[in-house]
């Protein structure tokens, strides 16, 4: 599984798409974590055990997560665009 970390040297790259391509699994791994934690909220919730600690209202969090990923729809079709091969394993 890919990690923040692993997106660094990418990010550092004077190739735009190397940049493109670290800034897309950056967004991606973020999507997914926040996806997971909006989950385990949810099945607190619906099993009436404790949620995991959250300050922000679940129904904010699923609106981040909503534009995180049309913004990672916007990247995949500018990617097969500009002929640029994501990294779709996050």
């Amino acid at each position: 599984m890919i990690e923040l970390k692993d997106t660094v040297d990418l990010m550092k790259s004077s190739d735009y798409k190397e940049r493109f391509i670290a800034e897309y699994t950056q967004v991606k791994i973020r999507y997914e974590k926040l996806k997971d934690f909006c989950n385990k909220i949810e099945v607190a919730e619906m099993t009436k055990t404790e949620p995991p600690k959250h300050d922000c209202p679940l129904e904010l969090l699923r609106e981040q997560q909503k534009y995180m990923g049309q913004y990672i729809s916007i990247l995949e079709k500018r990617a097969i665009i500009e002929h640029i091969s994501l990294i779709k394993e996050v």
